[in-house]
């Protein structure tokens, strides 16, 4: 399991690349932005992928040569990392070829595995060395943009095919604004203020508000200041959760 989870930390970055060569279709940011929406992020916000993917292979190498010591906590997490890992990949292919309920399914599949990969990690990294910085930190980062990323892409399969006004997406754009925010503080919260996951979702929440806030879409203003308000609750949650949090011993 372990080589299996190295294998698919790498197809990560490789199926990303080869997406953005337009060697798969259209690249994703192509047919994004042919679905615009109130909960859309602005493009730079995107580059975090970069960190994510950096980040999970070395998660990646890390577990694969792990010490035996390290083994039972990582035993827990290998499948389901190797999953998100193999469905974050599928998903970028998938969506370029414009394939959405398929994609949709693929993305809240994999947010599922990363976050029981970040919530069992917040738990058992207390006694483990290396567990903070090699493991939970890079799939909670990775569960945290995906917690965003999933509304996003649900809120893009409305618009494509119609499923709820397109010319008054208000509405129901702050209904998926209310479940992301539901999602994120309980997650947050099972995890007692987890930096890198509310870090991911804060830096995409506020790029929500800077790509809506200079649209003219009827909607964008409000929905700008709900993801700014979203990201208010989250950081707040989160100080207070870090600073109620017991004293954990220090792990690299």
């Amino acid at each position: 399991m372990r080589w299996l989870v190295l294998l698919s930390s790498l197809a990560m970055p490789v199926v990303s690349w080869l997406s953005q060569q337009g060697m798969l279709g259209p690249t994703n940011g192509e047919v994004s932005d042919r679905y615009p929406t109130l909960i859309v992020a602005a493009g730079y916000a995107f580059a975090i992928w970069g960190l994510i993917f950096l980040w999970d292979v070395v998660f990646g190498a890390w577990q694969a040569f792990s010490s035996r010591a390290r083994q039972a906590p990582l035993a827990g997490v290998r499948p389901w990392a190797a999953a998100g890992f193999a469905l974050t990949a599928l998903w970028m292919p998938v969506f370029s070829q414009q394939l959405f309920w398929l994609a949709l399914l693929i993305i809240w599949s994999a947010l599922g595995c990363l976050l029981a990969c970040a919530l069992k990690l917040s738990t058992a990294r207390e006694g483990t060395p290396g567990l903070t910085g090699w493991a939970w930190a890079p799939l909670s980062l990775h569960a945290g943009w995906l917690s965003l990323a999933a509304f996003l892409n649900t809120a893009q399969v409305i618009v494509a095919y119609r499923l709820l006004p397109t010319d008054a997406m208000l509405p129901w754009t702050l209904v998926l604004f209310a479940a992301a925010a539901t999602l994120l503080l309980v997650a947050n919260q099972r995890m007692r203020g987890n930096l890198p996951f509310a870090a991911a979702a804060l830096w995409a929440l506020a790029a929500v508000y800077v790509k809506q806030s200079g649209w003219t879409v009827p909607g964008s203003d409000t929905a700008a200041r709900v993801a700014i308000a979203v990201a208010a609750v989250l950081a707040v949650q989160t100080v207070w959760l870090r600073l109620r949090a017991p004293a954990r011993p220090a792990h690299a």
